[in-house]
C-alpha cells in the first residue's frame, strides 16, 4: 500500500505505520510480567455474549436517559419547560453519548489499538498483549456498531434528528494538542487513547440503574462499561510498556501533557450546548444564565478531579511526579486533591 505513491498523503496510519523508525527509547529498564485480563473474553465479552438491544422491548412510558446524568436537565429553566422540550433535551443527550462513543472507538482507539497488535507503535510488548489487542479491536468495533445501530431505533421512533457538530468536541481538541506538539504527534495520540481508556470505565461507572430509563439504553451502557473495565486493565498495564520506551525528556513531556488530555476528554461542549439551547428557543440570556449555572468552573474542576483519579494513579505509580514541574502543573490544573 504505502508504494502507491501520492495516494496515502496525510494518511492517519502513518504514525503506526510498520515501516516507520521506533521512536527513540528509554534506559532499557526491566518490564513488567503481563497479566491479561482477557482470560475469559470468549464468555464474557459484549460482542461474544450480549443480545442486540431493541428499543421495541421497552415498557411504554420509558425515558431515553436519566435526568440524573443530564445537567441540562435538572436546571429550573429547562426542567420546567414544556414536556416536549426535556423529552429532546434527554434525546439529544444521548445521540452526543453515542456519537462520542463510536467515534472515540473507531476513528482513535481502534488505530491505536490496531497498531499494538501489530507491533507498529515502536513499543515492544509481550505477544499475549499483542492478541488482547485483537479482542479490544473487537471490542471497539462492536462497541460502535451498537451504538450506531441504537442511534437509528432513536430517531425512527422519535422522529427527532440528532443536533451534533461535524466533528466531534474531542477530536478537535486532540487535532490541536497534535498542532502544538507536532514531532510528538503520535505520542500524543497513544496518550489520548490511554487517559480515555481509563477515564471510559469511571464514567461508565456513574450510570444508575434507574428503572425510568430505557432498558435498550441501559443494556448498551452495561455492555460497554463490563467491557471497558478490562480495556482499563490493559491501557493501564500498557502505559507501564510505553514508560519503559521513552526516555526521559519524553517522559516530561508526556506527564505535562495529561493535564491537557484529560481536559479535551472531560471538558462539556459548551458551544454545541449553546445551540442545542437556542434552538430551543431559549433567549440568548437564559442560555446563558443556564450554561453559567449548570457548568461554572469549580464544578468542571471538581469533576474533573474526581473523575481522573484512577488514571493519574497510573502515572504517578511510574513516578511524575519526581519529574521537573509535573507536580506543580497537576496542582495548577486543579487535579491533585486539595491539602
Amino acid at each position: 500500500m504505502c508504494g502507491v505513491l501520492g495516494l496515502f498523503i496525510g494518511c492517519a496510519a502513518v504514525a503506526f505505520c510498520p515501516v516507520q523508525a521506533p521512536p527513540e527509547t528509554g534506559d532499557g529498564e526491566e518490564q513488567p510480567e503481563y497479566r491479561s485480563a482477557f482470560t475469559n473474553w470468549y464468555e464474557r465479552s459484549s460482542v461474544r455474549r450480549a443480545p442486540r438491544r431493541n428499543l421495541d422491548d421497552d415498557a411504554p412510558g420509558v425515558r431515553l436517559f436519566s435526568t440524573d446524568l443530564v445537567p441540562l436537565a435538572r436546571h429550573p429553566l429547562v426542567a420546567e419547560a414544556p414536556e416536549p422540550i426535556l423529552d429532546e433535551v434527554l434525546t439529544q443527550h444521548l445521540y452526543r453519548y453515542l456519537d462520542f462513543t463510536a467515534k472515540l472507538e473507531y476513528l482513535v482507539v481502534n488505530r491505536t489499538v490496531l497498531g499494538i497488535a501489530h507491533g507498529s507503535v515502536g513499543v515492544a510488548v509481550p505477544d499475549e498483549m499483542r492478541l488482547d489487542g485483537f479482542k479490544i479491536y473487537c471490542d471497539e468495533a462492536y462497541h460502535a456498531l451498537f451504538t450506531a445501530d441504537l442511534r437509528a431505533q432513536v430517531q425512527r421512533r422519535t422522529g427527532i434528528a440528532p443536533r451534533l457538530p461535524s466533528t466531534p468536541y474531542f477530536l478537535a481538541r486532540l487535532s490541536e494538542l497534535q498542532e502544538q506538539n507536532p514531532d510528538v504527534r503520535a505520542l500524543v495520540e497513544i496518550l489520548f487513547v490511554i487517559v480515555s481508556e481509563t477515564l471510559i470505565s469511571a464514567t461508565l461507572a456513574a450510570v444508575p440503574d434507574d428503572p425510568t430509563v430505557s432498558a435498550a439504553v441501559r443494556g448498551m451502557i452495561d455492555d460497554h462499561a463490563v467491557d471497558e473495565g478490562r480495556h482499563h486493565a490493559y491501557f493501564a498495564s500498557f502505559l507501564t510498556y510505553l514508560w519503559g520506551e521513552l526516555t526521559p525528556q519524553l517522559r516530561i513531556r508526556a506527564a505535562m501533557l495529561v493535564p491537557d488530555l484529560i481536559d479535551a476528554f472531560l471538558r462539556p461542549d459548551l458551544p454545541a450546548l449553546r445551540t442545542e439551547l437556542l434552538g430551543y428557543r431559549f433567549g440568548a440570556d437564559d442560555t446563558e444564565q443556564v450554561l453559567a449555572e449548570v457548568f461554572p468552573r469549580e464544578v468542571i474542576e471538581d469533576y474533573a478531579r474526581t473523575t481522573s483519579q484512577h488514571t493519574l494513579r497510573h502515572f504517578i505509580r511510574l513516578g511524575v511526579l519526581d519529574l521537573p514541574g509535573v507536580s506543580q502543573r497537576l496542582h495548577d490544573q486543579g487535579l491533585l486533591p486539595r491539602s
